[in-house]
């Protein structure tokens, strides 16, 4: 039998050396899934079926599709399967082989310990199909003691999605951390770089074969939608051999459509090695790239090695993220051989929508531009600013950047849909404005092209454009507003010959529902108006010219100007402090605000200029009255308008008062003692921040964390800082603070501090079950804070003779408390009592013994 057994551990030992997981999503819930293992080629195992668990309760054996033999006792195995999974949801597939290979330096007992990879495929509808990263760089790699060693799994991704590495410990047994397994040690580090998936030994102290772990997370719009794990195996050994250097490589973007031809050389330390030049990368991968892949011929030679990458880029390659390409120069010295390791990230950018062209249309602005090169473009997205910029991208600068002050506008979907109206959603274009425009074309993952030309065009003037609505006089009834328009500087003559009529309109607030006639004007050169009789204390006033043509028997509205409302102010008091905002709602560019503070002479004064909306007046006395108005300074982006454009808002007057709460206690403490059954609470006083005025706190009091905090004192907020609660019951509780200050104001409760409760549960030695009414129960002394007990009681000889869960016990001295009495003598006890405290309710172990007087005879 012993030899039986012997003959079984060795045929399935000093087997596995790496592997990993991938998948290809064939259909929603269809996955064709691949297993990649490399072996110990002259082990006795050998494994043509694996069974893998898909993580929906059932398992496969796959079959072995190759075998081939690609290192010195290396063999790399190639595993297939379909599967469909029962519906969405997160499948964590794994498979679990007996044994690695033996001596495994950092797992101990390797030989015994099985072999565990798993992937997680994630299944969601609404983020799409999704296939597992490929890994271009087998898991099997070498080292030396004292040279660094880089490992890269060139990982990348079919559908586009950001990777991101992560450092795990190798599994065993049910996919657990392995007993005792350890990172290799390193002089310096032993890293992998989240980003760039860089593994970097620095440097490997010791001799031998290790394993080591890692996930390669995919991120598909911020969300994790699966891992791959992989399983790696690093043989270091001694020698004097020194690693070949490739130069460094710098990322580059390029347009579609760049035939990149790139120059990579790689020399040895030691002059008389052979040096092996390759590349992996998706752009070389055929089955990625089956249009116009890249090429890099492998070249040996001595000393030193030159390659050239070349990749004439195309429209299909145009993607967000980068490429990655990995250049590997390897020596050819002995049975291992040393490598160095330059990646070289490669953006495809789609050219720019050519011909940009920008042509005014009455009020709107009408774009068009050439069709994208690009027939993989979805569409296009349009920005606009006023104002030219100048805007000149860099090489890798795709989109519209924020710093140009050019905003979104709109999206155009459709590669042939290449013209776009502008009429600001139906309000029209406001006249006097340089509208300026960019377009770029976009891609379904998210890549944009460069952008195009800019593109600027202005209204023509044909209308009266609003350029002032400034309050006057502020009142209840007698307010007034002056408003003033600037006059249409190109009008049709034939269509229009006049004569013409201005009449000014009026609405109530800052978005109108009806107007009402204020006044007519017959003559073009009249474009201001004093409107009287308003409440401008309470109410926003908003204006707008329409412009008439009075041509006998032809009499009809030209248009209107869009519509402008006075500046309105608001004032809101606080503590020492008077907060302003404003709003306004006008058709040219307010860009900075001048406020006015009345002083004491009764005149009003500049006390800031800001060029926000907002303004806090700090400093200020509480209760004392204080007046303010603020005038807006802005314009149109062309010339022939009156510049500045100022308006005044109304007056507005208000008293700062204290209406806020001051801080809280934000550090206190809380000691319990249960000998002096008392409580000290200790505490700082409140931040400032807040104001410096308090006179009180209210101390409120809960006997756990989850109960309701009710008030208990008032204590002293200027002298105090110490109180004292006389507790005869229990020390436990919580306490919590709410400061109140001098005009009244209560700042939120505290968070709580707590004392400890002081649980009592004590047991006497000794009772005496006779009937005579007095000490006839085992029962505790008076006990405090306990929930409930676990408690077994024996003879001497160990019997079990009672067992209760009665905090009470109540134990008569009888068997199981029936009718048997029990003989006198001692009687021990152990069990757990459950005390109450304020985070819970804790086990303590109790055990003893306790004297029986007054039993069987």
């Amino acid at each position: 039998m012993l030899l039986l057994l012997g003959l079984q551990i060795e045929a399935w030992a000093t087997h596995n050396r790496a592997g990993e997981i991938t998948f290809n999503q064939i259909s929603l819930l269809t996955y064709r899934v691949q297993i990649v293992t490399y072996t110990k080629t002259s082990s006795p195992a050998d494994r043509p079926m694996l069974e893998m668990n898909w993580g929906d309760g059932t398992q496969d054996s796959l079959p072995r599709i190759s075998k081939t033999t690609v290192g010195i006792d290396i063999s790399r195995n190639y595993y297939e399967g379909v599967h469909t999974f029962p519906g969405p949801a997160v499948y964590t597939v794994f498979f679990e082989d007996p044994n690695r290979n033996g001596g495994v330096v950092n797992i101990p007992g390797s030989v015994n310990i099985p072999f565990y990879v798993e992937s997680q495929i994630v299944i969601n509808p609404v983020l799409g199909y999704n296939n597992s990263p490929v890994l271009l760089q087998p898991p099997i790699d070498n080292g030396a003691i004292g040279k660094i060693f880089i490992h890269n799994a060139n990982a990348y991704d079919p559908d586009g999605d950001s990777l991101s590495y992560e450092l795990i410990k190798c599994k065993g047994i049910n996919g657990l951390d392995i007993p005792g397994y350890f990172y290799p040690a390193a002089s310096t580090s032993f890293t992998l770089d989240a980003v760039t998936g860089d593994l970097i030994w620095n440097t490997p102290t010791i001799q031998g074969e290790f394993n080591v772990a890692f996930l390669i997370r995919e991120w598909r719009n911020g969300v994790n939608i699966g891992y791959v794990e992989r399983d790696m195996q690093i043989d270091i050994v001694v020698t004097n051999d020194n690693p070949p250097v490739i130069n460094a490589l710098n990322d580059i973007c390029v347009t579609a459509g760049t035939l990149i031809s790139q120059s990579v050389t790689a020399t040895d330390p030691d002059a008389a090695n052979m040096i092996t030049l390759s590349a992996t990368g998706s752009p070389l991968d055929t089955n990625f790239t089956p249009i116009s892949p890249a090429v890099f011929p492998v070249v040996t030679d001595t000393n030193s090695v030159t390659g050239i990458f070349s990749w004439q880029t195309e429209c299909v390659h145009v993607r967000k993220a980068p490429y990655q390409v990995l250049f590997k120069a390897q020596d050819n010295v002995n049975q291992i051989n040393l490598v160095d390791l330059k990646r070289m990230n490669i953006t495809v950018v789609a050219p720019a929508p050519q011909n940009l062209t920008a042509t005014p249309v009455q009020n709107a602005i009408h774009l068009t531009w050439d069709q994208s090169v690009c027939f993989n473009a979805e569409g296009y997205r349009i920005y606009r600013r006023i104002g030219f910029f100048g805007y000149v991208p860099s090489l890798c600068q795709t989109g519209v950047p924020a710093f140009t002050g050019y905003t979104y506008l709109a999206t155009v979907q459709g590669l042939a849909n290449n013209t776009f109206i502008d009429d600001n959603n139906g309000a029209g274009l406001i006249p006097g404005n340089d509208y300026c425009y960019m377009v770029i074309a976009y891609f379904n993952d998210g890549a944009e092209s460069y952008a195009s030309n800019e593109a600027c065009a202005k209204i023509v003037q044909s209308l009266p454009i609003m350029t002032n609505v400034s309050v006057t006089a502020t009142d209840v009834a007698a307010g007034t507003i002056y408003v003033a328009w600037s006059k249409p500087k190109e009008i049709d003559s034939i269509q229009t010959p006049g004569p013409f009529e201005y009449r000014l309109l009026r609405g109530q607030g800052f978005a109108p529902s009806s107007f009402t006639t204020v006044s007519t004007f017959s003559n073009l050169d009249d474009t201001t108006f004093v409107d009287m009789a308003l409440n401008t204390a309470d109410n926003a006033w908003t204006y707008k010219v329409e412009f008439h043509n009075l041509t006998p028997g032809n009499v009809f509205k030209i248009g209107e100007s869009l519509a402008a409302s006075s500046v309105y102010l608001t004032t809101t008091p606080t503590d020492n402090a008077i907060q302003l905002s404003w709003q306004a709602t006008v058709p040219w560019t307010n860009n900075a605000t001048v406020v006015y503070r009345k002083n004491a002479g009764g005149t009003y004064a500049v006390i800031d200029t800001v060029s926000g909306n907002t303004y806090n007046d700090t400093g200020l006395a509480n209760d004392t009255l204080f007046c303010y108005k603020v005038e807006t300074m802005g314009g149109y982006s062309s010339p022939g308008f009156i510049f500045p454009i100022l308006n005044f808002s109304q007056e507005k007057c208000t008293t700062p008062k204290d209406n806020v709460n001051p801080c809280n206690v934000s550090s206190a403490a809380v000691s319990g003692s249960c000998l002096n059954s008392e409580v000290v609470l200790t505490w700082q006083k409140p931040d400032s921040a807040c104001g410096d005025d308090v006179i009180s706190y209210e101390l409120y009091y809960a006997p756990s964390k989850n109960a309701t905090p009710y008030l208990i004192a008032s204590l002293d907020g200027i002298n105090q800082n110490t109180y004292t609660r006389n507790v005869p019951d229990s020390t436990s509780g919580c306490y919590y603070f709410m400061a109140v200050d001098s005009a009244g104001n209560k700042s939120t409760l505290s968070e709580p501090y707590c004392a400890e409760t002081c649980p009592v549960y004590t047991l006497p030695n000794v009772f005496t079950p006779d009937n005579d009414g007095k000490n006839d129960l085992f029962v505790p002394f008076p006990y405090r804070y306990v929930d409930h007990i676990e408690l077994t009681i024996y003879n001497r000889w160990g019997n079990k003779v009672f067992e209760t869960h009665d905090k009470d016990i109540l134990w008569k001295g009888t068997k199981d408390n029936g009718s048997t009495r029990l003989s006198d003598g001692v009687y021990y006890y152990i069990g757990k009592v459950y005390e109450i405290f304020i985070d819970g309710i804790k086990p303590r172990t109790i055990k003893g013994a306790v004297n029986l007087i007054g039993g069987a005879k």
